[in-house]
């Protein structure tokens, strides 16, 4: 359940930051450099939310799967895929600012590496109904 919810929050809160806010905030008026800089202060929040529930997820999947998973499982490798969109999104905004498209290409791996680690099954769960027992 637990990587269902993080899973939930970070590749929900990509998405709907870009798809959702980002949009509604351009539709009620707000002038365009006020709505790059709350997209330039928020991009770096949920980046930063998504490293933390990336690393999170990594550690379940270790837990259930052992630590030969990262890089032999889809899943970890998407997350693997994840982390690094985190870092080169951090290192792109820090070591060369004026580099946006490199931002904007980094999200855009993130985001979509997020899209496709959802489609996966959740680690530790065969998918089938346990019966009580009494």
């Amino acid at each position: 359940m637990l990587w269902q919810l993080t899973q939930m929050l970070w590749v929900g809160g990509l998405w709907l930051l870009h798809i959702g806010l980002l949009p509604v905030l351009g539709r009620i008026g707000l002038a365009p450099l006020l709505i790059d800089e709350i997209a330039g202060m928020l991009n770096a929040l949920v980046v930063g939310f998504a490293a933390t529930c990336v690393v999170f997820q990594a550690l379940v999947l270790v837990q259930a799967e052992g630590l030969a998973s990262l890089w032999r499982d889809i899943r970890g490798q998407l997350l693997l895929m994840a982390l690094y969109a985190c870092a080169m999104y951090f290192a792109a905004r820090i070591g060369w600012p004026d580099a946006v498209r490199w931002q904007v290409f980094s999200y855009l791996v993130l985001g979509l590496s997020g899209l496709v680690l959802v489609l996966q099954p959740v680690p530790g769960w065969s998918g089938r109904v346990r019966e009580a027992h009494p």
